[in-house]
């Protein structure tokens, strides 16, 4: 892990999502998930949790090059490959194209039927959305303990019912995803349903929209709008983020302020995104705004948390700066932070 010292500020205008750095990391198995700086680490394989978030950046272009169309037929066949006869994924395999674990529900699954959804509802070609689906169909009939993962197969769920209204299978996922994530504590301080944050934490407060939308139930739409606003606003300093570290915050403990992960502003990114659209508040692209402006360098360092000549997303922000390691998942995040200045919030 490397940090830089000294980075300059180089804020500007956001640039357009690149994919050459997240074609560096693919093959045609998949996307390797870990770089030194911008080198791939074969060694390290792939993982089910980062080919599903590539395939939910790509369908996401309204008209892809060929490259990124190649890019999602790649992805795509992974995650159906990764899928076992019960709808469950394996998550770990080696760049020998070996399982390295058994099939299971954790967050790589929910992370699947959320790259699958939004390949299902916005795919490039017919029959990536059709194939698409299908494994969504038979990963959806499962559950999992734990929230993260039902939140992930949640946002997939919602994918789904946008283009397939009337999905009983999408449907009953998306609920029971806002179920598995609870109510908000009455608190005001600690707006949230549980005492600890984790990882991509906007990405609860979004599937929680999410639901209250699809079933016109104000009051549970309410209640994720309430925990994405005590979230944003907790994660402000000075009118720019400053993202909860990758160790988290358990309630009624100190907060650290580092290592900011890049995870936690896409996702941010997403759900102000969603909020904006499910209400019509324009106020909610200033959060999508502060999540670009995160990676061009307003941040708590002022540090560029991107490599201009690689195009790929730095690991972390370190008190030194950024971790100049361009694994999958940070690009990914890079990528699909950048998506969204195309929209109201970029204008």
């Amino acid at each position: 892990m490397t940090a830089a010292v000294g980075v300059p500020v180089r804020r500007g205008q956001a640039p357009s999502p690149g994919f050459a750095h997240l074609a560096r990391l693919s093959d045609d198995t998949g996307l390797l998930e870990h770089a030194r700086h911008a080198v791939a680490r074969r060694e390290h394989g792939y993982c089910t949790d980062d080919v599903a978030r590539g395939l939910v950046v790509v369908s996401r272009e309204p008209d892809p090059a060929p490259a990124v169309l190649r890019l999602a037929e790649v992805y795509l066949t992974f995650l159906t490959h990764a899928q076992d006869a019960d709808g469950a994924f394996h998550n770990r395999l080696s760049y020998d194209r070996r399982w390295t674990d058994e099939a299971g529900l954790g967050d790589w699954w929910g992370r699947a039927l959320w790259g699958l959804g939004t390949a299902a509802a916005r795919g490039p070609a017919p029959w990536i959305q059709q194939e698409a689906l299908h494994a969504f169909t038979l990963g959806a009939a499962r559950r999992s303990p734990a929230p993260h993962a039902m939140t992930f197969a949640g946002l997939g769920a919602a994918e789904v019912l946008r283009r397939h209204p009337d999905h009983a299978g999408a449907a009953a996922l998306l609920a029971d995803a806002a179920e598995a994530v609870g109510w908000p504590d009455s608190d005001p301080l600690w707006s949230w349903p549980r005492r600890r944050l984790t990882y991509a934490s906007a990405a609860l407060a979004e599937v929680v929209i999410l639901a209250g939308q699809a079933r016109q139930d104000v009051a549970l739409r309410a209640a994720g709008l309430r925990m994405l606003t005590w979230l944003r606003d907790l994660q402000l300093a000075e009118g720019r983020l400053s993202v909860l570290p990758a160790a988290g915050w358990q309630h009624g403990t100190p907060r650290q302020r580092y290592d900011q992960q890049p995870i936690e502003v896409a996702a941010l990114a997403d759900a102000c995104a969603t909020a904006a659209a499910a209400t019509g508040d324009a106020t909610w692209h200033d959060g999508v705004r502060q999540s670009i402006g995160w990676f061009l360098g307003e941040n708590d360092t002022g540090a560029v948390m991107w490599d201009r000549a690689t195009g790929g997303g730095y690991d972390g922000l370190t008190p030194d700066g950024p971790n100049l390691n361009q694994g999958a998942e940070s690009t990914l995040a890079l990528i699909a932070t950048l998506q969204h200045a195309r929209g109201p919030a970029g204008r």
